[in-house]
C-alpha cells in the first residue's frame, strides 16, 4: 500500500508558526512520526509540501499516475479557498482524508468552510499531529477491506 501525504502553505514552518495552535514539533518531526507509523503498518509513504496551489494540484495528479492507494492532505489555508484542490481530488478518485492539526471550526468564521471536504472520505481535525496517524490507519482500513 502506498500513500501520498500532501501539506499546503506554511506547513514547512511547523514548530515556528503559532506554536500555541500548532505545537512545537517541526515538519521533519511530523514526517518522522508518520514514517514510523507507516512502517509499523507496512505502508509506503511519500511526502509533499508546497506553498503553491498549482503544485499541490500537480502532486494530487502525480498520486494518480503513480498509482497511490490513498492521499492524506492538509490543504492548510487552501482548505477555505481552493476549488482547484477539490476538483483535483474528485478527478483522481483516490481515497483521500483531509487533516487539520487545529480544529478550524473553533477558529475564525472563514475557516469553517472546507471546499475539499466534499471529495474526501473523512476529515480529522483538532487532534494535533496524531490526526495524520489516524488518517493513515483509516486509509489502511478502507483500502485493505
Amino acid at each position: 500500500m502506498q500513500v501520498m501525504v500532501i501539506n499546503g502553505p506554511n506547513m514547512n514552518f511547523l514548530g515556528t508558526r503559532q506554536p500555541e495552535i500548532y505545537g512545537t514539533a517541526t515538519y521533519d518531526d511530523l514526517a518522522d512520526m508518520i514514517q514510523a507509523e507507516a512502517e509499523r503498518l507496512g505502508v509506503s509513504v511519500r511526502f509533499f509540501q508546497s506553498n503553491c496551489e498549482g503544485e499541490i494540484v500537480d502532486a494530487i495528479q502525480e498520486a494518480y499516475f503513480d498509482k497511490m492507494d490513498g492521499i492524506i492532505i492538509n490543504p492548510a489555508a487552501y482548505t477555505h479557498t481552493s476549488v482547484a484542490l477539490l476538483d483535483a481530488v474528485k478527478s483522481v478518485g483516490i481515497p483521500t482524508v483531509e487533516v487539520h492539526i487545529s480544529d478550524p471550526d473553533s477558529r475564525e468564521d472563514f475557516r469553517h468552510v472546507s471546499y475539499i471536504r466534499a471529495a474526501c472520505v473523512a476529515t480529522i481535525k483538532g487532534h494535533g499531529l496524531e490526526g495524520y496517524l489516524e488518517a493513515l490507519r483509516l486509509l489502511c482500513d478502507i483500502v485493505r477491506t
